[in-house]
């Protein structure tokens, strides 16, 4: 078949090779003027890495692995620790943080150059029952079998589908950098999250020197962004317990991203017809989970599942798709929503289930979270 992709970021890259290896034919639109080069770390779990594996792509190199998350109170007191290895263990597969332009090249190598068309901004797509055509903002179109909206948060895809307004505000907003930070923590393979009154902070290593850290507070769309961010947060939390300070007094206002979280429901049905979505196009959520690239990585390998299974009509495969992965990503966005790190207050389970439990309990997470076969038989 023919087959259109809007977006080239994780989800459209991904599912580009996947669908390429299985023979169809595939074009990607970008609206960038050219491959993303920036961009802080993302963490991929064992469900993501096994995606990853099975699109033959390898993270050996990249990154940096973890092996442990510790979930301490901003005075520096350990609420809860969770063994990630044991989990890397079990199914095979490591969890990493890397750099996102790291994993965008990595997911690059081996496509055709020309695969990626630039500078184009998708405005509309139609569809009849020969195939589903895409316009774009020069004028152009193009034409197809099937398209697949990736084109992430603000999906012009989605908004096709279903109109405006279905995307919200949550109530917490990040800002985030990946920085060469002189401190023990960024040499090793240990995670930490830290929370109290004023927000929350994470900090993970992220290879090569890097130090991807970050720090959460409460927001909405009409907040005025500070004249000084880096002040701010130094005036919020530079009173932490170490290595918070350390982290504050080496960043700089040129390492800062921020971004709003925002959240929607999940639907049962995403497309219609000849054209569905994967990725932030289709569930948006809070990055509390660390799970929107894995879950993004996952919609990709399903969808390439269904695909192969070839049959008459095209527009049955995508649902199927669509069908397969409702109850998993409705669980991931539920969990992503409802967590305990959104509230910023210390997390009970963290105080009554000791670490020796909850480290078999992250194992049935991952399991229940997967789509993949190499980490559902385990």
């Amino acid at each position: 078949m023919e087959i259109l992709v809007i977006g080239a970021g994780v989800g459209g890259l991904a599912v580009a090779r996947g669908l390429l290896a299985e023979g169809h034919r595939v074009r990607v639109y970008e609206q960038a003027p050219a491959r993303r080069t920036g961009g802080k770390a993302v963490l991929i779990w064992s469900n993501g890495t096994a995606v990853l594996n099975d699109l033959g792509v390898s993270l050996d190199g990249a990154g940096c692995r973890i092996d442990r998350i510790d979930a301490l109170t901003s005075d520096g007191r350990l609420r809860t620790s969770m063994n990630i290895a044991h989990a890397a263990g079990r199914f095979g597969f490591e969890t990493k943080a890397i750099p996102r332009h790291d994993l965008h090249q990595r997911l690059s190598d081996g496509l055709p150059d020309d695969l990626v068309r630039y500078g184009m901004a998708c405005q509309s797509v139609t569809q009849d029952e020969g195939g589903v055509t895409a316009t774009f903002a020069d004028g152009s179109t193009a034409t197809g079998d099937l398209l697949i909206g990736a084109d992430g948060h603000h999906s012009v895809v989605r908004r096709h589908l279903w109109g405006d307004g279905s995307v919200q505000p949550a109530t917490f907003g990040t800002w985030q950098g990946l920085s060469p930070i002189d401190i023990d923590l960024t040499g090793t393979n240990h995670h930490l999250m830290i929370t109290g009154r004023e927000g929350a902070c994470g900090l993970m290593p992220g290879g090569d020197g890097l130090l991807q850290w970050w720090f959460d507070v409460r927001w909405s769309p009409t907040d005025p962004q500070p004249a000084s961010p880096l002040a701010e947060l130094r005036r919020r939390f530079g009173h932490w317990a170490s290595p918070v300070p350390e982290v504050l007094a080496a960043a700089t206002e040129e390492d800062l991203n921020f971004f709003g979280h925002h959240w929607n429901k999940v639907r049962e049905v995403v497309g219609e017809g000849r054209i569905t979505l994967i990725g932030d196009a289709a569930h948006t959520m809070p990055p509390t989970l660390g799970q929107g690239a894995n879950q993004t990585l996952e919609d990709a390998w399903v969808l390439g599942r269904e695909l192969t299974k070839g049959g008459d009509d095209p527009a049955v495969r995508l649902r199927a798709y669509e069908k397969a992965r409702y109850p998993h990503i409705s669980l991931v966005s539920r969990m992503a929503k409802r967590n305990p790190a959104n509230l910023r207050i210390p997390p009970l389970i963290g105080r009554l289930i000791p670490e020796t439990a909850q480290t078999p309990l992250l194992a049935r997470f991952s399991n229940r979270l997967t789509e993949v076969p190499a980490l559902q038989s385990a």
